[in-house]
């Protein structure tokens, strides 16, 4: 980090009156952005956000067009929000006038990539499951927020004191571009040829129709980064409210399937088929408006579109930016993709990576 950034956030911590705190970092994840823990001298905790404003390509303005988009780069074609802080600042005041418990912005200068958050704490979902906490606890609360996010049509745009911010539909053009990147990163993880012109084009035949089917269904405020490491449990609250989200920077309007995937398929967490059963059986439940079969083949084939991105974010994890821990995922998210494919109507899909992939690169 460079000194001129450490004085600038410094210079914001004293000014909004918290430079007196202890800071301690905390370990980071695949983004730019950068957390501490600030200890103030009477003992509580808040933390600090450093997104610096310059480390990502831009994100997508709301009228570019496809064009556009792919000379902005990766954010704007996937429709990812750069790490804006504004972003953060627009969807925590959305879910928390909502009920739901995203941290309280105690300060912030969004044009510099700096904000003082809540501490909702440690008590990750995935480490209290690791810790063998009984995960039905867990997937229950975070199935019943979800249902509770997902009752109302979300906005258009995001608009509270000092920020207004778009709330874009996970379109065709981005949900193209996790699979698109997948053809690119996976041959330069696993050491296989480049995929054939053939490959590439039959694909694109098979994911078109389901992308359509997303784009279609878009209609929830998605998390988009809905997983047991950026829920928190919040035992002392009540409701939806025991959840605690994080990382919702990048939310979109999307089909209602792509949460309840993530939920179900970080890379980072097992979760067995029963498991994914009884979360589906109580999603739905609770949802009787949704046709259920119609919903789980939207599920199991979003969902594996959603397990194709996450291995090309691990792949090139690992192949672009040296990081060997990200090979670790890989196993387990095979496992869910093949999970996904196993659905009768994906047989198509099924026998193209079959055919065409090479999983592991060679020892």
């Amino acid at each position: 980090m460079s000194s001129d950034r450490e004085a600038e956030k410094a210079a914001f911590l004293t000014a909004h009156g918290v430079g007196d705190a202890r800071r301690e970092r905390l370990a980071g994840d695949a983004s730019t952005r950068l957390y501490e823990r600030l200890h103030r001298p009477n003992g509580a905790t808040m933390i600090f956000m450093d997104q610096p404003p310059n480390a990502e390509t831009e994100p997508c303005p709301p009228d570019a067009t496809p064009d556009e988009r792919r000379a902005l780069g990766y954010n704007a074609l996937a429709r990812l929000a750069a790490g804006r802080v504004e972003a953060f600042i627009a969807c925590a005041g959305y879910l928390k006038g909502r009920g739901f418990s995203a941290p309280e912005i105690i300060a912030a200068d969004a044009p510099a990539g700096l904000a003082v958050l809540e501490d909702l704490g440690d008590d990750l979902f995935a480490q209290l499951i690791e810790r063998g906490e009984d995960e039905a606890t867990f997937y229950d609360a975070a199935v019943d927020a979800l249902v509770a996010l997902h009752a109302e049509a979300p906005p258009e745009r995001l608009v509270g004191p000092d920020v207004d911010w778009p709330l874009l539909i996970y379109d065709d053009l981005a949900l193209q571009t996790g699979g698109t990147m997948f053809l690119e990163w996976w041959p330069k993880y696993s050491g296989q040829p480049p995929f054939s012109a053939e490959a590439v084009a039959a694909w694109e035949t098979l994911w078109a129709p389901i992308r359509a089917r997303g784009v279609a269904g878009a209609c929830v405020f998605c998390h988009r980064d809905y997983h047991p490491e950026n829920l928190i449990w919040l035992p002392g609250r009540r409701s939806a409210a025991r959840v605690g989200m994080l990382d919702f920077q990048d939310a979109v309007r999307a089909h209602p399937a792509w949460d309840v995937s993530m939920l179900m398929h970080s890379g980072r967490s097992d979760i067995t088929p029963e498991r994914e059963r009884a979360v589906l059986d109580r999603y739905l439940a609770a949802r009787p408006e949704l046709e259920r079969e119609a919903f789980l083949a939207d599920y199991h084939a979003l969902a594996a579109l959603n397990c194709a991105r996450i291995l090309f974010i691990f792949a090139r994890q690992v192949a672009a930016y040296g990081r060997p821990r990200y090979a670790a995922f890989m196993p387990r998210m095979w496992g869910f993709l093949d999970r996904c494919l196993a659905a009768p109507e994906l047989e198509p899909l099924r026998a193209w990576f079959a055919a065409n992939v090479v999983r592991e690169p060679p020892r």
